[in-house]
C-alpha cells in the first residue's frame, strides 16, 4: 500500500509540473512577446526563439524523448568515454582528489559537451544518415525535429559549458575556445579525409589539458602523454564503431580508418591497443603510481583482448559490442589511478 500511495504521488506530482509548464508555455505574454519581437532587437528574437523551442516542446513528453534522443543521453556510452580520462587527468593534476568545483565543472562539462557534439554531429550528417541502416531514425533524420531546433540545442548546450568555463582560471577558459572549434569541426572532417577517429580523439582529448591548467594552472609532459593515450584509445575504439557502417559508407562516399585500413583492420586496431597500453605504463611511470593503477592497466589489456576477439569476423553487431566495451576498458584505468592515489601508502 506504501508503495502504490507513493507511486500515486509522484504522478500526482508529475501532472501539477506538467500544468504548471503548459500554463507557462501558453501564457497571453509568452504571445505579446511574440508580436513585440517582431519589432524587437536580435535580442528579445533570440530569448523567444529558446522559449518556443524548450518551454513549450517540455509539455509534451514524445518532443522531450527526441530531444534525449538528439543528444544522446539516453545512450551515455560518449559520456563515459569522456569522462574516465578527463578524471584520470584531474587525479594526476591534483596527486589525489581534485578541487570540488573543478571536478563538478569538468563532470557537467563533458555531458553538456558531449550532448553537444552529438547534436552538431546530427546536423551535419542529417542527409548522410538517411542512408546508413543505424541512423536512418534519427529524429532529425526522420524529420520529427527541424534543423533549427538542432542548431538551438547545440547552441544552448555549448553555451551552458562556456558557462561553466567562466568559473575557472583564465588560461582554462582560453583552451576553452579551440576545444569548441574541434567539437565542431570534428563531425564534417569525414568529408575530407580518412581520419576522423584521430579528429575526435584530439576533441575528446582536450579536455586532457584543460584539466591539468584548471586544478594545476600548468601543462606539463605528462599532460601531453595523457592526450596521447586519450587520442590513441579513442581511435581504436571508433574504428571499431565505423566498421559497423563500412558497407554503407563506402555506399555514399563518407570516409573513415575503418575503410582505409581496410583488410588490415584488426592488426592496426591491435597496434594501436598496444600503443595506448604503452602510453598508459609511461604515464604510471611519470606519474610514480604503484600497484593498484597497473592492476587497472592489466585488466584494460584485458579487455582489449576481448575487444580483438569480438571484432574478429568484423560482423557489425559484434563490432559495437567491441566498440561498447570501451567503457570497462576506461572504467578499470580509472579506478586504478583513484585506488593509487587513495590506497597507494598503504602498500
Amino acid at each position: 500500500m506504501q508503495l502504490e500511495t507513493l507511486i500515486n504521488q509522484v504522478r500526482q506530482g508529475y501532472q501539477r509540473l506538467d500544468s504548471a509548464i503548459d500554463r507557462l508555455a501558453h501564457h497571453p505574454v509568452v504571445d505579446k512577446i511574440e508580436r513585440g519581437a517582431r519589432y524587437g532587437d536580435a535580442l528579445s528574437r533570440a530569448g523567444l526563439l529558446w522559449l518556443r523551442a524548450f518551454v513549450r516542446p517540455l509539455t509534451h513528453n514524445e518532443k522531450l524523448h527526441l530531444y534525449l534522443q538528439l543528444t544522446r543521453l539516453n545512450k551515455p556510452i560518449g559520456i563515459l568515454l569522456l569522462l574516465w580520462p578527463t578524471l584520470m587527468a584531474l587525479w594526476i593534476a591534483a596527486g589525489g582528489w581534485p578541487d570540488s568545483k573543478v571536478l563538478i565543472v569538468f563532470v557537467l562539462g563533458v555531458v553538456l559537451m558531449r550532448s553537444a557534439g552529438c547534436a552538431i554531429n546530427d546536423y551535419a550528417d542529417r542527409h548522410i544518415d538517411k542512408k546508413v541502416w543505424r541512423t536512418k531514425d534519427r529524429p532529425l533524420t526522420s524529420g520529427k525535429i527541424s534543423e533549427t531546433e538542432t542548431l538551438l540545442v547545440f547552441a544552448a548546450l555549448s553555451l551552458s559549458a562556456f558557462l561553466l568555463v567562466l568559473l575557472m582560471n583564465t588560461l582554462t577558459i582560453w583552451m576553452s575556445f579551440f576545444g569548441i572549434v574541434l567539437a565542431v569541426s570534428y563531425p564534417f572532417m569525414k568529408r575530407y579525409h580518412y581520419l576522423p577517429q584521430i579528429h575526435l580523439g584530439a576533441a575528446f582529448g582536450w579536455a586532457i589539458p584543460m584539466a591539468f591548467t584548471a586544478q594545476a594552472n600548468e601543462i606539463t609532459p605528462l599532460t601531453w602523454l595523457l592526450f596521447m593515450f586519450t587520442v590513441l584509445w579513442a581511435s581504436a575504439y571508433d574504428t571499431m564503431y565505423a566498421m559497423a557502417d563500412r558497407d554503407d559508407d563506402i555506399k555514399i562516399g563518407v570516409k573513415s580508418t575503418a575503410i582505409l585500413f581496410g583488410p588490415a583492420d584488426k592488426l592496426i586496431i591491435g597496434i594501436i591497443q598496444l600503443l595506448t597500453l604503452f602510453a598508459l605504463f609511461m604515464i604510471g611511470v611519470r606519474a610514480q603510481l604503484s600497484g593498484f593503477y597497473y592492476t587497472g592497466v592489466c585488466a584494460a589489456a584485458v579487455f582489449a583482448i576481448w575487444q580483438q576477439y569480438l571484432i574478429r569476423n568484423r560482423e557489425p553487431e559484434q563490432c559495437l559490442r567491441a566498440f561498447l566495451n570501451n567503457n570497462w576498458y576506461g572504467l578499470v584505468v580509472f579506478l586504478g589511478v583513484l585506488c593509487d592515489y587513495q590506497f597507494g601508502g598503504l602498500q
